[in-house]
């Protein structure tokens, strides 16, 4: 009995033959219910799946297009930044090449500057040569003059003293004629 009421069984005739009306019956039952599927639950369910699988293919295309843009992004940073590096030794080796001439003419300013104080100071010392020489000189020559003016003076008598004067005077007489 419990087979009985757990699995369907064919309708059949006293005699062991099928029941045709039962058959076509169930089969009605099964195609207008298979249709009613298909309406009620087959197409939305086959819309929902194409709906899901476009989204999903939507998803996947949006996320190869993100994909491409990073990888662009990327790119493009990594040139940047590639770029910036070259920039920036260029940059750094402008500065090292401007403070390398800058070194080299303030060296070269000071060397001039150099020369011309040691060449003023060689003037200098040459021109206070020139004037310690004058002043030896003129000193001496006072001293000379001094000396031997004393040295006349005693030994000089009225007559050579008088014959010094005379060609002391000619000689300024001579001097004012040329």
């Amino acid at each position: 009995m419990l087979s009985h009421s757990l699995i369907p069984t064919v309708a059949t005739t006293d005699g062991g033959g099928l029941y045709f009306g039962n058959m076509i019956f169930t089969a009605v039952v099964f195609i207008i219910l298979m249709l009613l599927i298909m309406h009620f639950a087959w197409k939305p369910l086959s819309e929902m799946m194409e709906k899901r699988a476009n989204k999903i293919a939507d998803d996947i295309n949006s996320a190869e297009k993100s994909r491409k843009e990073a990888e662009d992004l990327a790119k493009q940073r990594e040139d940047a930044l590639s770029k910036s590096r070259e920039d920036a030794n260029g940059i750094i080796n402008n500065a090292k090449q401007s403070a390398q001439v800058q070194g080299e003419q303030i060296i070269s300013s000071a060397r001039n500057d150099a020369q011309s104080i040691k060449a003023s100071a060689q003037k200098d010392i040459e021109q206070e040569r020139q004037d310690a020489l004058a002043n030896t000189k003129n000193d001496v020559a006072n001293l000379s003059i001094e000396i031997a003016s004393k040295i006349i003076q005693k030994e000089l008598k009225a007559d050579d003293q008088k014959a010094l004067i005379d060609s002391y005077i000619e000689g300024l007489g001579k001097q004012d004629a040329r």
